[in-house]
């Protein structure tokens, strides 16, 4: 049963075929959860003035997710033929969509994900697909398929709802690996802060001589939280540093001041808890870049974050 006013963007699709998927011999499940009677809030268009537009569906509810080990792969690249595959089997595809245009982080927070580790979202770099099927003129059955890419894998997360009975999707891991049309990929934030097991929080703005965050929002934020709500057993420090402007004592006391701030919309904005998150300055005494420049004064002027490991 559906319940929304967007049931009237949907058509009669064709009659209706087995759903089977064809994922990559490369690709590995990594979660399964089934769940009956349950319901299920399928993003029917993209984040906007405040919220993303679901139909609400009643009844069989099954999820997976899947990762491939694959570097290159664009979101594109995993999603296209799964996409394909989702028509020919009579769904009627009612939102396809790629990160930004979905809305980024906000569509990312306001669509059911599994959890991390087992499913992973670059908000940077994400493609997702809802596919209706109709049986008389009513939505009987939504498939939701989301591709996401990092630097080395790829992760492919597909949920099935509705009069499902014993006809729910089948995967198969038999298809060819798409061919990877990027090299040399700019590694995502997440990549990149797990092989060093710490980054700078380049983008952040603090007014001079204040302590406070301004107002963002803020790329690397985004990304920070994305990365501890894939990662929900990671905990990390949030670190300030400042050039050596002053005298030691006053340096660290702003530099640890401008950490917590940090830390705090962490938590106000993105629900981290702090618990997961200490709060520490170092002053002067790390030093990215020479303080006798004032572009490297400024470098070293930053936050940055360092993975303490799981709890």
């Amino acid at each position: 049963m559906i319940r929304a006013a967007a049931v009237s963007l949907f058509v009669l699709a064709s009659p209706a075929f087995a759903l089977d998927f064809t994922l990559p011999a490369t690709a590995r499940q990594t979660v399964e959860r089934n769940t009956s009677p349950d319901t299920y809030a399928a993003p029917v268009d993209i984040f906007a003035n405040g919220a993303v537009p679901t139909m609400i569906v009643e009844g069989d509810v099954q999820r997976s997710a899947w990762r491939l080990d694959s570097p290159g792969l664009t979101p594109f690249q995993v999603m296209r033929p799964l996409r394909a595959q989702l028509v020919e089997a009579g769904y009627e595809v009612v939102l396809d969509c790629a990160a930004k245009r979905c809305g980024g982080f906000d569509f990312r927070f306001a669509t059911e994900t599994l959890p991390g580790p087992n499913m992973y979202v670059n908000i940077r770099a994400f493609h997702f697909v809802t596919g209706a099927r109709m049986v008389e003129g009513e939505v009987s059955e939504v498939v939701t398929v989301l591709a996401s890419t990092s630097a080395t894998s790829a992760y492919v997360q597909i949920i099935h709802a509705g009069a499902i009975g014993e006809s729910g999707a089948t995967v198969e891991t038999t298809a060819d690996l798409p061919v990877a049309t990027e090299t040399g990929a700019e590694e995502d934030f997440a990549t990149r802060l797990l092989r060093r097991g710490h980054a700078v929080l380049s983008d952040l703005d603090f007014d001079v001589g204040s302590t406070e965050l301004g107002a963002g929002p803020f790329d690397t934020l985004i990304q920070l939280a994305a990365f501890l709500e894939a990662q929900p057993t990671m905990r990390i420090a949030l670190v300030g540093h400042t050039d050596t402007v002053g005298g030691l004592e006053p340096n660290i006391s702003i530099s640890r001041a401008r950490a917590r701030s940090v830390r705090q919309r962490l938590v106000d904005r993105y629900d981290v808890s702090a618990d997961r998150m200490d709060a520490e300055g170092m002053g002067y005494l790390a030093p990215i870049a020479s303080n006798l420049e004032a572009a490297g004064r400024d470098a070293n002027r930053r936050v940055e974050v360092v993975l303490l490991g799981s709890e």
